[in-house]
């Protein structure tokens, strides 16, 4: 519905408040989750997992499974076609990785973490299909693990994978100024040793999917609950060896991302190889005892820092040794903690930088990017060690933050060290000191002791914390946004984006509707859909704002273009004449 107003008197939407054009369907009950779509004849998987860390997988008895009414299919490795069988596909490839090992989708000969894809059956319902799984033998011949990955880089330590030289997937060395002149002439030197444990992303609605093949055009469609259908469908193309136009991927409404259901992982191309082989739908839905044993998860790291200082607490160094519990396999290369060595110097100056980055594998569950990707514990460490200079030198933390921020005119500031993407860390902009000073006001820090005394005589103990980060969001490198008018007239616009609770569909319908003279309610906005546009990356990073944000701007002043000329024409006036 265009609006009759002129464009200086038409309603702004982009950072107008508006309500939420996703949440009508959400709150009556008409969400549609991936355990929502029940096709005619969909049968249900369950896995066959790994009770061992590690062992050797010697033979597999699936007799008593088989013979179990309502099953349909049991899959091992040897069942899957060949192209299934190979070792799955790296996400985010680096050079800095000695050592590569990526999860097949049934376990071949040799399990690495307890709950790893050992065999799947599919079943008339999930309650056969999982009691036929129970029914399935394995014959394991258990072998040593290793579980901390500070023992597992000992020589010693029991290898993760049979044969391997070592437990040290990847050595990387972040080297910035003459570290070793900064701490010789140090004023102080403070050290920190720092156990960031694991954790889950335990999302309300577990990870699941729906596989469908259709024969006639020799096409599968898969719903799936991801942060990313291109993604998804890039790396299920690999797997299971398909060209372009053989798979679409639909992402429908999604309860919880936290990062992991960016990846693939080895339940997804099964599901698919099943859906074919029987010619019937295929669902398998991640119950939680699965979401704690298979779900990637998050951190566990060592560190061994120092912080050189000179007399007034200003920095001079820091240097040390971060050791990186992987797991058993690198679904995403080394993102973890390479975005985590580059998050600790945040906003202050530090003119010397030498961090030695130790991957380890261990025989768990991998990790993976979670709720910051590393990032908080790159923070934890720097704050950690800017309250030890505040406690050793007695001076108030905030005045230590203060003397090492990052000024306003330094902008733009170059760390020294490189990101992830191979490009040097630079911070465009920012007022690091303003931006403490705001928090501090809103604290009324100034009379937090005071406070704290009063409450303390009362029998309550008070404290109050300080921190400071600098997060690189806004991931590139792109992010597609197409919009189209229909022959009914009707907007529409279609993105890669694959959102799970951010409101995508209200921001970008907002700003297209700015430049198209649209209500926001008007515009039409499809998401995780890979059928509807060629190229996305999906949902992650806080990127897509920025990201799809921009490209729908983009594209809808083309489109109010395209439509000024249109109507110019069939109104014998001049395009700059119209609004």
């Amino acid at each position: 519905m265009v609006k009759a107003e002129s464009q200086s008197n038409r309603p702004k939407w982009f950072g107008t408040a508006v309500k939420r054009t996703e949440d009508r369907a959400l709150i009556t009950g008409r969400g549609h989750y991936v355990d929502d779509i029940r096709l005619a004849g969909t049968l249900h998987a369950a896995f066959v997992r790994s009770t061992h860390a590690h062992a050797k997988v010697r033979g597999i008895d699936a007799s008593a499974a088989r013979a179990l009414r309502g099953v349909h299919l049991i899959l091992t490795h040897a069942d899957l076609p060949e192209s299934a069988q190979k070792p799955m596909t790296l996400l985010v490839p680096n050079p800095a990785i000695t050592q590569l090992f990526t999860p097949q989708i049934l376990v071949k000969d040799e399990a690495c973490y307890v709950g790893e894809p050992i065999a799947m059956v599919v079943a008339d319902s999930r309650n056969i299909a999982e009691h036929a799984a129970n029914l399935v033998e394995v014959d394991y011949e258990p072998l040593p693990a290793a579980s901390d990955c500070l023992a597992a880089i000992a020589p010693s330590a029991p290898r993760v994978h049979l044969g391997t030289p070592s437990n040290i997937a990847a050595r990387i060395p972040f080297n910035h100024g003459d570290n070793d002149a900064a701490f010789a002439k140090a004023a102080h030197v403070f050290k920190e040793s720092l156990h960031t444990h694991r954790g889950g992303p335990f999302f309300m609605e577990c990870r699941g999917l729906v596989a469908v093949y259709d024969p006639v055009i020799d096409a599968f469609t898969v719903y799936i609950s991801c942060q990313g259908a291109h993604r998804m469908k890039r790396t299920l193309l690999d797997a299971l060896d398909l060209n372009d136009n053989q798979l679409r991927v639909i992402s429908p409404d999604v309860g919880g991302g936290f990062g992991p259901k960016g990846a693939l992982y080895p339940e997804y191309p099964c599901v698919a190889v099943a859906a074919k082989t029987l010619g019937r739908p295929v669902k398998w839905i991640e119950d939680r005892r699965e979401n704690f044993l298979a779900t990637h998860q998050e951190r566990d790291e060592y560190w061994d820092v120092e912080i050189a200082v000179d007399e007034d607490a200003k920095i001079l160094g820091l240097r040390g040794r971060m050791v990186h519990d992987e797991g058993a396999y690198l679904p995403w290369g080394l993102t973890v903690p390479w975005v985590a060595a580059t998050t600790v110097p945040g906003p202050y100056v530090i003119p010397s930088y030498k961090l030695d980055v130790l991957v380890a594998f261990t025989n768990k569950i991998s990790t993976t990017p979670v709720r910051g990707a590393g990032r908080p514990a790159g923070v934890l460490v720097m704050e950690r060690l800017m309250d030890r200079v505040a406690r050793e030198l007695k001076l108030d933390p905030a005045e230590v933050r203060r003397r090492n921020f990052i000024r306003p005119e330094q902008m733009p500031y170059k760390v020294g060290i490189v990101f992830r993407d191979g490009r040097p860390v630079t911070y465009d902009s920012g007022d690091y000191p303003k931006c403490q000073a705001i928090a501090l006001g809103a604290a009324d820090y100034e009379s937090f002791a005071a406070r704290q005394r009063d409450a303390r005589a009362r029998g309550r103990y008070l404290g109050i914390g300080l921190s400071n980060a600098v997060e690189a969001t806004g991931l590139g490198p792109y992010e597609g946004v197409t919009v189209r008018i229909s022959t009914t007239g009707k907007i529409a616009l279609f993105t890669g984006a694959t959102p799970h609770g951010q409101s995508h569909k209200t921001i970008l319908a907002q700003i297209a509707a700015d430049q198209l003279g649209a209500d926001y309610e008007d515009i039409a906005v499809v998401t995780g859909d890979t059928s509807t546009i060629a190229f996305g990356m999906g949902t992650f990073a806080a990127r897509t704002a920025v990201n799809a944000g921009s490209s729908a701007h983009i594209a809808a002043i083309e489109v109010a273009k395209k439509l000024k000329l249109l109507a110019a024409d069939m109104m014998q006036a001049k395009p700059d004449d119209l609004e």
